[in-house]
Formats: structure tokens, C-alpha cells, sequence
């Protein structure tokens, strides 16, 4: 059973403040569970039924260093920032923030993206076609609020997560940087290199000017249908497809 104090602690790590503050992240429901428990990332807190604490014993054992409270499914949803809480929850040790690499391999870049389910997606996609850097630009959702790491079901583990000056890492890129418009070239008529920098942009903005004028090239998902856009997340699956080689 948690005290009132760890209650309101791990509560708090919805907000992007107090993750901030005590470098410490929420990981909510069971897969998602599996996959941090399954690594070698340090856990502070592992909250969870019963009923998933009996069937998980050994992967509980992994992680000495964490504390674990047995809690039903109600205080479970107390402290759940998801809709339908899910069985287990664990606060995750942050990572010190690290500087942005020289690349040399794909890589996505995010301009003002804003909604956590897009930026969960990325992350999982960029998991899927083995992106291992993804550059978040200023107005981006935290990448570890808990409902894109909810979404990107376990690629925080797998993908490196950066925050920068999107236009000053731009600059300095020595691969093409490709950015994904409305205006661009059919991406099935571009000549694709073999490195690039893929840009994503706003959900209702798009790319803004000053990022569309550092790309090298700008693409485009030709429309047969009416829609008057396509998701962000769902962009950046179809051209990652579609330039990535197989």
C-alpha cells in the first residue's frame, strides 16, 4: 500500500515539472512494464495488483533497487494519468540529457509537434525501421509524458530522444535534411539518399519557414482522396517506408 505522500509523488510525474524536477518518469500498464523491467534502466517504483505482482515475480526480482508497493485497482486508477489504468505502473530513472550527435544515418527531426499520441507513434515507428535518433525542436510535447510513452510502447528504450534548436542542428547537418510538405515533391519521383534527416512538422502548421528553408529537399504523399491532410504520425510512417531502405 503506498502512504498518502508516495501517492501524491508519483502523481505529480504527470506533469512535466516534477518529472523534470525529480528526474523521474511514469510507465504505465503491462507491456509497456515488461519491456523496462526486462532492462537494465534503473526503476524507483514499482506499483501494481496482486494478481500481476504473483505472475511477475521474477521479473520484479531484476530490479532490487526499486521500491514495490502492492496496490488494488482502484488506487491504481487514482494515480493513472490514462483513461483505463492497466495493472502495473513504474516510475523510471531520467537519463542526464544528452547533446545532439553528428549524424551520419536517418534520422527524424520534429518541428512543433504537439500531440503525445503523434509523438508516441514516432517514436515506436523510428523503433520499427531501426531510426536510432529522433531531434524534438522547441514547442514539442516532453517525450515522456505519459501517454507518448504509453504510445511508443517501449521505443524510449531503444530510441535516442533529443531536445535542440532545431534550426541550429539543421545547419549544421551534413546529410540532407528532407522535409515533409504539402507542397513538396512526389516522394515516388525523389531520388532517395542513402542518409537524411526527415523532417515532421506541426499537426496544423506543418513545418515552419525558417526549418522549410534549411531542408534540402521537401517530399510529399501524393493525395487521390479528399482529405485535406494526413496525420503527422502516419506521414512519417508511409515516408520512412518509403525512403528507408528495406
Amino acid at each position: 500500500m503506498l502512504s498518502k505522500a508516495q501517492n501524491k509523488y508519483i502523481r505529480s510525474l504527470t506533469q512535466q515539472k516534477f518529472r523534470q524536477e525529480h528526474k523521474v518518469f511514469l510507465a504505465e500498464g503491462a507491456k509497456i512494464a515488461e519491456e523496462w523491467l526486462y532492462s537494465s534502466e534503473r526503476i524507483q517504483i514499482i506499483a501494481a495488483t496482486e494478481p500481476w505482482m504473483a505472475q511477475n515475480t521474477t521479473m520484479i526480482a531484476r530490479h532490487p533497487e526499486a521500491e514495490v508497493h502492492t496496490v488494488t485497482e482502484s488506487e491504481l486508477a487514482s494515480l493513472s494519468d490514462l483513461r483505463t489504468p492497466n495493472q502495473v505502473l513504474l516510475a523510471v530513472h531520467l537519463h542526464d540529457a544528452k547533446p545532439v550527435p553528428q549524424m551520419t544515418d536517418w534520422c527524424i527531426a520534429l518541428d512543433g509537434l504537439q500531440d503525445p499520441g503523434n509523438m508516441g507513434s514516432i517514436i515506436r515507428i523510428a523503433d520499427w525501421f531501426g531510426i536510432k535518433h529522433l531531434v524534438c525542436g522547441a514547442g514539442c510535447v516532453d517525450v515522456y509524458n505519459p501517454k507518448v510513452v504509453q504510445a511508443a510502447m517501449g521505443g524510449h528504450l531503444r530510441v535516442n530522444l533529443y531536445e535542440a534548436d532545431l534550426a541550429q542542428f539543421l545547419a549544421k547537418c551534413t546529410i540532407p535534411v528532407i522535409a515533409a510538405t504539402l507542397d513538396g515533391t512526389n516522394i515516388y519521383s525523389v531520388n532517395v539518399p542513402p542518409a537524411g534527416v526527415l523532417v515532421i512538422g506541426n499537426e496544423s502548421k506543418g513545418i515552419s519557414a525558417p526549418i522549410q528553408a534549411l531542408a534540402t529537399q521537401k517530399v510529399m504523399i501524393p493525395r487521390k482522396g479528399g482529405a485535406e491532410s494526413l496525420n503527422a504520425a502516419v506521414s512519417a510512417g508511409i515516408l520512412c517506408a518509403l525512403m528507408l531502405p528495406s
